[in-house]
């Protein structure tokens, strides 16, 4: 336990100790400020001493003896740094350069305290003036000369440049005092290079230049091995005629075995060593142009030139077709021509001409005839020959053009609706362009096209208001004017014809429905194309039906209804046309079973032979007769235009047979079509009259009520 407490007690004391200390030595001095001067001044001369003096003004304890560090900065890039107990320090520059220009700064450190001055420019003014040698001042042309450019004494990056007056000869950079370069003149004549330097060195965003050096003088003498060229017979030359070449230098470096001479014609060398001989070739017009001789000695080249004008002996010939539009079966004539020929050489007749199809001779002759067809078809040209010299003509494209075909003719996006606008598509497999389409209907022009493209169309807009009206429209094509008219077939596409408003009829009549009875529901258009989908419709618009015949009308049985089925009851139609079109509304009323009723005409006078004669429609009535036991009704009204018949119908045995209602729904029907034909002299689907006297007589029928309906629907 007691060596516990000694070891704690020393802790203690060592932790007092070290904190009274470094509290002593933060306390002991503080850096106030820094501060550094030039002397003698900011801005001097080259070869001036200079010094940068830092100094550092610090509060301190009595007694206290800090060490000082100094920093010295130029351009942000530290230059000295030296530790001291002196409050300055001095950083010299002995025989300043303009290398020293820049921003200097200071900073001193004691402890952990440091602190900066602010930057002070130094500006030393002058560079010295160079100084140019040469090895050598007078030379040939393509010998070297080595100059050296020298700035004794400046310091830093330098940048060194020779000069011929305005001209640049050579120029770089080094951080030594002096450059030393080989230079090379090449001139076409003797002259006089006045040759100087001058170097600049950067500061910063700055470039100081230094004065010109002393100027050289430098001879320089050409060397005589320019070539003289020679053409024989002249410059001027008719194609076929020889042209020699030669060319010639001084005889002091004729002999010279590093010499040598080029006969070269635009980018192409025609000769070489053309000092040993000539060069010859015959004339074509396509070598006019500039000759030259080339003579070359080491890194020196020397030329003369002369133009040569080759003229034509004869044109380049030219290769024609007509007419230029042919058709195939017609005549066409190819002819070769040229049209300039050097009389002094050659006539006419000494021109041969060659015609060529697809590189296969087609005939010696300057003409070729013969009748377009397929096989005709290809690029022609042909080839003038005379005294040797041989043109070409360029080729020529011969393509017959092509009769129109018998055009085709369709529906874009079939079947055709009645009264409603459609596209019509005309088009011939085969014939040249541009191709002339016309619409017609009933040979009466509707419309006129012309196709040029070939990814183009003939497109016509139509409409019809009959299904007969189709086969009325055809087109015509043509390319070679009215000889080459073909005609389509007539058009022939499927044709809908919307579904017209239905018709709705219930049987029995809406008002003698009684519960238990059955009710047909009938629903017929007076026109439309099939296949027609109908619906039935009952209370509240709730579908009670739905079916699609191939006919233009359609029927649904309610069977034994009740009190609950009454209410408004309608049909739609509709088909391919898409037009939904909606029957007139039908109110129907089922009454209580408590007698039997039936339709009969009031009062009827039978004839002996059955037929009731009327005047007049007017004169038809009919009421309801209530019987105990049902009656049997002989007379059934028919109608036809304007005039009310009757058909008799004749049965065998007892009335009880054919029952009630049977009769009752048989009545209603013919009510029904009674109605139809009233508004309408056609059948209810608008394609013929109706053909009452074809109705047949229903006799010794035993058949339900059902089969009845049957008969009457089969008439219609």
């Amino acid at each position: 336990m007691q060596v516990k407490k000694q070891l704690t007690l020393r802790a203690g004391t060592f932790l007092i100790l070290f904190l009274f200390t470094s509290d002593k030595a933060n306390t002991e001095f503080i850096i106030k400020s820094v501060n550094l001067f030039i002397q003698p001044r900011n801005e001097v001369q080259r070869g001036t001493n200079v010094s940068l003096i830092c100094q550092a003004e610090v509060s301190q304890s009595p007694g206290s003896n800090p060490n000082y560090e100094y920093i010295f900065y130029k351009d942000y890039e530290m230059l000295l740094t030296e530790k001291t107990t002196a409050t300055h320090w001095f950083y010299s520059i002995p025989d300043a350069r303009v290398f020293h220009s820049g921003k200097y700064e200071c900073a001193v450190v004691i402890g952990h305290q440091n602190k900066k001055s602010g930057s002070t420019d130094l500006t030393v003014k002058g560079l010295l003036t160079p100084v140019l040698s040469v090895d050598q001042q007078r030379l040939k042309e393509g010998d070297n000369v080595t100059a050296v450019c020298t700035a004794e004494g400046e310091m830093g990056s330098l940048m060194f440049s020779f000069r011929d007056g305005p001209v640049e000869l050579y120029r770089k950079s080094t951080n030594t005092q002096k450059v030393e370069q080989k230079l090379a003149f090449e001139h076409k004549r003797m002259r006089t290079v006045n040759m100087f330097c001058y170097y600049s060195i950067s500061l910063g965003s700055k470039i100081e230049i230094s004065n010109n050096s002393n100027v050289i003088d430098i001879d320089i003498q050409e060397l005589g091995i320019t070539p003289e060229i020679n053409v024989m017979p002249s410059a001027n030359v008719i194609e076929g005629d020889l042209l020699t070449f030669s060319c010639n230098v001084d005889m002091t470096y004729q002999k010279n075995s590093e010499l040598r001479i080029s006969l070269v014609h635009g980018h192409t060398t025609l000769g070489l060593n053309m000092g040993q001989k000539t060069y010859n070739m015959s004339a074509k017009a396509n070598d006019s142009g500039q000759y030259e001789c080339i003579a070359s000695l080491g890194a020196i080249h020397k030329s003369s030139s002369v133009n040569i004008t080759v003229n034509q002996l004869f044109s380049v010939p030219a290769l024609s077709i007509h007419p230029p539009e042919v058709f195939e079966g017609e005549h066409f004539d190819i002819t070769c021509h040229t049209d300039i020929i050097a009389s002094v050489r050659i006539q006419r007749e000494d021109i041969k001409y060659f015609i060529y199809k697809e590189k296969t001779l087609v005939i010696s002759n300057y003409r070729y005839s013969n009748t377009a067809r397929n096989v005709t078809n290809g690029k022609y040209m042909c080839v003038a020959k005379a005294n040797g010299i041989i043109k070409e003509s360029s080729n020529v494209l011969f393509r017959a053009k092509v009769l129109v075909s018998q055009p085709e003719i369709r529906v874009d996006a079939p079947p055709v609706i009645v009264d409603k606008h459609f596209w019509i598509h005309c088009h011939s497999q085969n014939g040249s362009l541009p191709i002339i389409y016309t619409l017609k209907r009933n040979n009466i022009t509707v419309n006129r096209t012309e196709v040029s493209n070939p990814h183009e169309k003939a497109r016509f807009i139509a409409m019809i208001s009959a299904p007969s009206d189709i086969s009325s429209y055809f087109c015509e094509a043509e390319n070679n004017g009215k000889i080459s008219v073909k005609m389509s077939q007539r058009l022939n596409e499927t044709v809908i014809v919307p579904v017209g408003k239905p018709l709705f009829t219930v049987i029995p009549i809406p008002g003698n429905i009684e519960e238990g009875e059955d009710v047909t529901l009938i629903c017929g258009i007076p026109k439309g194309s099939p296949p027609i989908n109908f619906s039935f419709y009952g209370n509240s618009h709730t579908p009670i039906n739905t079916t699609t015949v191939q006919s233009n009308s359609s029927s649904f049985v309610l069977s034994a209804v009740s009190r609950q089925k009454s209410g408004n009851y309608y049909c739609e139609a509709f088909n391919l046309a898409n037009k939904l079109s909606k029957s007139d509304i039908i109110s129907i009323e089922v009454g209580v079973n408590n007698k039997e009723s039936v339709w009969s005409e009031k009062p009827p006078d039978i004839s002996d032979e059955g037929i009731l004669q009327l005047p007049n429609e007017g004169d038809v009535e009919y009421t309801e007769v209530v019987h105990s036991q049902p009656l049997d009704p002989t007379r059934i009204p028919l109608r036809k235009g304007t005039d009310t018949v009757y058909s008799e119908l004749q049965t065998q045995g007892s009335p009880d047979h054919i029952n009630h209602a049977c009769w009752n729904m048989l009545n209603s029907t013919m009510i029904f079509l009674h109605q139809w034909t009233s508004s309408s002299q056609t059948s209810p689907f608008g394609i013929l009259p109706l053909p009452y006297q074809s109705l047949p007589s229903v006799r010794n029928t035993h058949s339900s009520s059902k089969t009845l309906i049957s008969h009457v629907f089969n008439f219609v």
